[in-house]
């Protein structure tokens, strides 16, 4: 196969550019160094229990954006599911996000929302002045005691640090529903893919013009789609770390990760739900995920179940990089990276996604973005003014050619 394109990383980002420039005549090498496509929300069947498990933590599609919901139909049916979620504090399951039955519950009282509105702002009247860090800011949100209940000791589990010695800026809002309207989302659209994320991201790789090189790492020299060898030859689009991509050379930007402890248990029902936070410190884990649980269409076995519990800490060398910790140090850092990007673009290569960013990025806005970058493809693969078509352009195709096809590459997806 020739290459038009070459995108590194299989992930929803990733797929969406190689499926939409495929559909667009162009020939796409996708390269991505894990063995299997669709990134973090690749999920696989429990081999104990039939259940599927979403591999690398919940992924629950929602949006509001039509273009996307429109788009992702193309691939998969969705089901009806809402996402909601409780959380143990004190030996006692409350809903969040927090509401009026969480309040209620939570005060022994039966306030409307008129007079839960006053007890919160009455409450988180407390300070004055400027919030200092991340527990001020939460305090002049929602007031001390629903802080200290729900968010002191959860936050500090998820960063491993006091709420107190983070910088305020690490949350713009905490949101309070003054209804009992427990669902999680608001968007029009939400679902789970029907045959599951695993059918759902293969078949947007099942495409005659794109091959898929799994366990192939583009920062790796040696093979045919390394940076080294295609780098200014095709144009790329790189959803990896902008850091690493670098070298590292204004040094790494700080990323939270997450450990999964997978248990099978002899009981058709554990938790009752598909998620479950633990708030207080006293528990070293922040959430169990009950996955039977979100898809109640499918008939799973009831003598088992299959439960995860989730643990958040600093990622390391060789962890997998999950959420942005974007301190001050961060930034700078970042700043500098987009120049060296700025100056990546005139050499073919674009940088998107999670971790090409360095931003969060849910499902829908990972798509959404990867729609947009493709709207403006034409200019990155043949420069500006240039018709999109395939073959056409200076670079790339006869260069890549003779070596598309490592040992072990797949043509279209793997399911």
């Amino acid at each position: 196969m020739r290459a038009d394109l070459v995108v590194v990383g299989a992930g929803l980002f990733g797929l969406t550019v190689a499926e939409q420039a495929a559909e667009r005549g162009l020939d796409v090498a996708v390269v991505d160094r894990r063995d299997h496509p669709g990134g973090n929300a690749w999920s696989e069947t429990d081999p104990d229990t039939g259940i599927e498990v979403h591999r690398y933590g919940a992924h629950l599609f929602h949006t509001s954006n039509e273009r996307v919901w429109e788009y992702v139909n193309r691939f998969t049916d969705f089901t009806a599911y809402r996402h909601r979620v409780w959380t143990v504090h004190g030996g006692e399951v409350f809903p969040l996000p927090i509401n009026l039955g969480t309040l209620n519950q939570f005060f022994r009282s039966n306030h409307g929302p008129d007079a839960a509105r006053a007890l919160v702002a009455e409450q988180a009247a407390e300070l004055a002045g400027e919030p200092r860090n991340l527990e001020e800011k939460a305090v002049s949100l929602i007031g001390r005691p629903l802080y200290e209940a729900f968010i002191r000791d959860y936050t500090a589990k998820q960063w491993q640090t006091d709420p107190r010695d983070l910088p305020a800026e690490v949350i713009s809002r905490l949101p309070v529903r003054y209804n009992y309207d427990n669902r999680y989302f608001n968007d029009r659209y939400e679902g789970l893919p029907v045959d599951g994320y695993a059918a759902w991201l293969s078949r947007m790789a099942d495409h005659p013009r794109i091959s898929v090189h799994l366990e192939t790492d583009f920062l790796e020299a040696g093979h045919a789609l390394s940076r080294d060898a295609v780098r200014g030859q095709v144009p790329v689009v790189y959803t990896g770390p902008v850091d690493r991509y670098f070298g590292d050379e204004h040094g790494p930007l700080g990323w939270r990760t997450l450990d999964f402890e997978r248990e099978v248990l002899p009981v058709g029902d554990f938790q009752g739900a598909p998620v479950m936070n633990y708030a207080d410190g006293d528990v070293d884990f922040t959430r169990i995920l009950e996955f039977r649980h979100f898809h109640p269409e499918r008939d799973y076995r009831t003598d088992r179940t299959v439960i995860v519990r989730e643990r958040s800490r600093t990622a390391g060398a060789g962890d997998e990089p999950y959420y942005p910790v974007n301190t001050p140090q961060d930034r700078s850092r970042l700043l500098a990276y987009r120049e060296l990007v700025e100056q990546e673009r005139g050499l073919g290569v674009a940088f998107g996604g999670r971790l090409g960013t360095y931003q969060y990025l849910d499902m829908h806005m990972a798509i959404a973005s990867a729609l947009r970058l493709v709207d403006d493809l034409d200019e990155l693969v043949h420069g500006r003014g240039a018709a999109m078509r395939p073959g056409s352009g200076s670079r790339g195709r006869a260069a890549l050619a003779p070596a598309l096809a490592p040992a072990g590459a797949t043509a279209g997806a793997t399911t």
